[in-house]
């Protein structure tokens, strides 16, 4: 539904006495709040208080948050995580029913790391300080090797379907820290393969959806929540606006007994003009210290915008938000893989690398799930001499705090890279598994929606109980 179509539905509803001040009234409040203020239209329920206030889990829970580091293109386990020393030794030769593909070894050489020994490519120097931390989950692999389909899928479950996000059902399930902030913000989201599915709430009641905060590949720092402020009325004059416009919502909410319309309106205004103060200022890092800006590589053309991303993703997680994505691309390397995937590995080492350590300072990482990985992995053949094609098979995601065993491998591929053989992860089982550790029984978490109960993992999912310490 459009800003328009509802702003039309809004003073349908309240047509009758009041109705041209009702108007009025919301045109003007609109101006600052724009579709913030309107979410909870869509809104199929709200019950005792806000929607959002923190519920209780199913169980005792490992973790409290999850930050969710999206590398969009599929990155190439081969070259990054997944070491496959066969790969070198059959460099060139001709693989199965890859006849007219020839084996490619890794440009890059693996050494292993930390006590644990886990292997990590070169590419990756800072976040191989961290081995011990991580948990590599080598055997994950999807349903399609296509962009679109494979993105939403990761996101939402389905790539046949419109279904909540996975940002959207965790903040169904338990609810937000801190009621002055979204409880689901999505930094710099891909504006294609899925658009806003990727962080939408679908069928869910819109106060669950995610927030975007800036664009895709461009520069974060100069990026903000449009449409939160009104720099034409003072916070105290629209502070009186939203009161009015409140005891208006309220009058008719008395007069229609029951309306999870007008409560949901009610609701979203209050939670857009508390955001006004609390996400600007959690947005500004000039109060960060010259060590923390250089940790993260702000001020490094190379870094700076990914390193902001983990750096307010830190602040955001801090503050009680309890679902962040921040994202990176491209990683879709069908040619030139040895400038492109280190572009790819320079931008985000460090930053990552950084927001681990500073979490782990803090004392949060014990309690904030990271989780790293992107829609496919790569092929461990050759595409157009220096390339490797889309692999859907098999592939690496990892995981780092809120409750996964560091130091470990979890699954495995064949030999060459070519296929999950051992402890494979659908989407649904990583789903699976981040729900279980945030204390949510994936099998019980559901919403029902046109006859039927849904669940974002469906009728699938597997929790992986091994790598849960």
């Amino acid at each position: 539904m459009t800003h328009g179509e509802i702003l039309k539905q809004t003073n349908k509803m309240n047509e009758g006495n009041d109705s041209i001040t009702r108007r009025n009234m919301l045109k003007s409040v609109s101006a600052g709040f724009g579709y913030m203020a309107f979410a909870g239209l869509s809104s199929t329920h709200a019950v005792g208080g806000s929607p959002l206030i923190p519920k209780p889990s199913h169980f005792q829970p490992k973790a409290k948050r999850v930050i969710f580091a999206c590398m969009r293109g599929g990155p190439s386990h081969v070259d990054t995580f997944d070491y496959k020393p066969a790969l070198a030794r059959d460099n060139g030769k001709q693989l199965g029913k890859y006849r007219n593909r020839e084996l490619m070894a890794s440009p890059w050489e693996f050494a292993s790391h930390g006590q644990s020994g886990l292997m990590v490519s070169e590419l990756f120097p800072h976040l191989a300080k961290h081995a011990d931390d991580l948990c590599l989950l080598n055997g994950m692999h999807a349903s399609v090797p296509a962009h679109p389909q494979s993105f939403i899928e990761l996101h939402t479950g389905s790539f046949q379907f419109v279904r909540p996000s996975m940002g959207a059902w965790v903040l169904y399930g338990l609810g937000c820290e801190n009621q002055n902030l979204p409880g689901f913000i999505s930094l710099s989201p891909p504006s294609n393969v899925g658009g806003a599915q990727n962080y939408g709430s679908a069928f869910l009641p819109a106060y669950y959806q995610g927030t975007k905060i800036g664009e895709f590949n461009r520069p974060l720092r100069t990026a903000s929540l449009s449409n939160l402020g009104n720099e034409h009325v003072s916070g105290r004059l629209q502070r009186k606006q939203i009161d009015f416009l409140q005891s208006l919502n309220r009058d008719l909410l008395a007069r229609k007994k029951q309306s999870a319309q007008v409560e949901g309106v009610i609701e979203s205004y209050e939670l857009a003009f508390r955001m006004q103060s609390a996400v600007p200022e959690l947005m500004d890092t000039s109060n960060e210290n010259q060590a923390t800006l250089d940790a993260y590589g702000i001020g490094d053309r190379t870094t700076e915008n990914f390193g902001t991303q983990c750096l307010l993703a830190r602040r955001f997680a801090e503050a009680g938000v309890r679902f962040i994505e921040i994202s990176q691309g491209n990683w879709d390397q069908h040619r030139n893989l040895n400038s492109a995937l280190t572009r790819n590995c320079a931008a985000t080492d460090q930053p990552l690398a950084a927001l681990l350590n500073d979490l782990k300072e803090r004392g949060l990482l014990d309690e904030t799930l990271v989780v790293w990985g992107g829609e496919f992995g790569r092929t461990p053949h050759a595409k157009q001499k220096d390339g490797r094609d889309h692999n859907a098979t098999g592939f690496t995601f990892w995981m780092a705090g809120g409750g996964v065993k560091g130091g470990m491998t979890y699954g495995a591929t064949d030999e060459h890279g070519v296929a999950a053989v051992m402890n494979r992860m659908h989407f649904h089982d990583l789903h699976a598994t981040i729900l279980h550790l945030l204390g949510l029984d994936h099998e019980a978490l559901t919403y029902q929606y046109a006859g039927r109960d849904f669940r974002l993992t469906d009728i699938y999912g597997e929790v992986a109980h091994e790598i849960i310490a």
